[in-house]
């Protein structure tokens, strides 16, 4: 009588998807900012709230904190009146740089994705202000603006008008839009675009990159199928590349905000790092500024994803 035998079948292991392989892959990639970011940052995260609700008291054995409350936060509020002003004026530049960086950027992503000679080096020569505008450059540039400043205070021509100011003093705007019952208002949103067109030309370089990553990520079947149906090139923009480029609209209009509330030229950061934020308490005072700071940006970030994200068109993959 014959015996059965039993083959064990081999173990077959189970790989992992390329999804999980991938997310595994992206935490090994921000592991080293985690790990700084819970041992350097997260400490002095948590001191700058606490400092916020403290008076700061300096004894011979080191400082003695003395809970206020909510006294920091009334303070800058209610009794510091420059930093209310400085908020209202940071709000106003950013309802006039979003839109301007916004259009020149997409306006050059544009240009920068047809087929030209030298598109290559015109890309590069567009993004050395965003690596020139960095780090010790931008002490020097900054250090450079404040000698320019003082020369161009020096030599105008008698009317009191510097060299920036006359820019469009020579176009004349208002000759020139006088037949176009064009109001005030957007004539002075456009001289001030033209006066600072080297500092939104300076801050368009990385949103141009995102732009230009968008476009070439629209199939060129799209585009001869547009084309083959009798679409112009203005109908194509609006009806094909502005709807699928939108997502990335999105993103540098965040991006946009949070460069904007958080570079070193910015006024309310100046003053919050100068020190002059209350003669008596200045540390804990300037903590409360920061933090109510960091809150107003959150919440314009939140406020303008959330109405800006049912005008979003997203490409379906299936």
């Amino acid at each position: 009588m014959t015996k059965d035998v039993k083959i064990k079948a081999p173990r077959i292991r189970k790989s992992a998807s390329l999804e999980k392989r991938k997310a595994r892959a992206g935490w090994v990639f921000v592991l080293p900012f985690l790990i700084g970011f819970i041992v350097v940052y997260l400490p002095i995260v948590f001191d700058s709230i606490r400092y916020s609700f403290y008076h700061v008291k300096n004894v011979p054995t080191g400082i003695e904190l003395i809970p206020v409350g909510w006294q920091n936060y009334s303070y800058a509020l209610l009794e510091n009146s420059e930093f209310v002003q400085l908020l209202i004026a940071g709000m106003k530049d950013l309802v006039f740089d979003i839109p301007m960086i916004l259009m020149f950027s997409l306006f050059m992503a544009v240009l920068l994705n047809q087929k030209m000679v030298g598109r290559a080096a015109f890309r590069a020569i567009f993004f050395v202000p965003v690596i020139v505008s960095t780090g010790i450059m931008e002490v020097i540039d900054a250090q450079n603006a404040t000698m320019s400043d003082a020369m161009e205070s020096g030599i105008n021509s008698g009317s009191g008008e510097d060299a920036a100011s006359t820019i469009t003093s020579f176009i004349d705007l208002e000759k020139l839009f006088s037949g176009m019952a064009v109001g005030q208002e957007l004539v002075s949103y456009v001289a001030t675009a033209i006066n600072n067109v080297f500092e939104i030309v300076n801050r368009s370089g990385v949103q141009m990159l995102i732009f230009l990553a968008g476009l070439q990520s629209i199939s060129p079947a799209i585009y001869e199928s547009v084309q083959v149906d009798g679409a112009t090139a203005w109908e194509t923009f609006w009806k094909i590349t502005f709807p699928m480029i939108s997502p990335m609209i999105l993103v540098n209009a965040v991006y946009t905000i949070i460069d904007a509330f958080t570079t070193d030229s910015n006024v309310v950061i100046s003053f919050i790092l100068s020190g002059k934020a209350s003669t008596t308490q200045p540390d804990a005072v300037s903590s409360a500024m920061a933090w109510m700071y960091f809150l107003l940006i959150i919440a314009i970030i939140g406020l303008f994803a959330a109405i800006f994200s049912a005008f979003v068109f997203y490409q379906r993959r299936d």
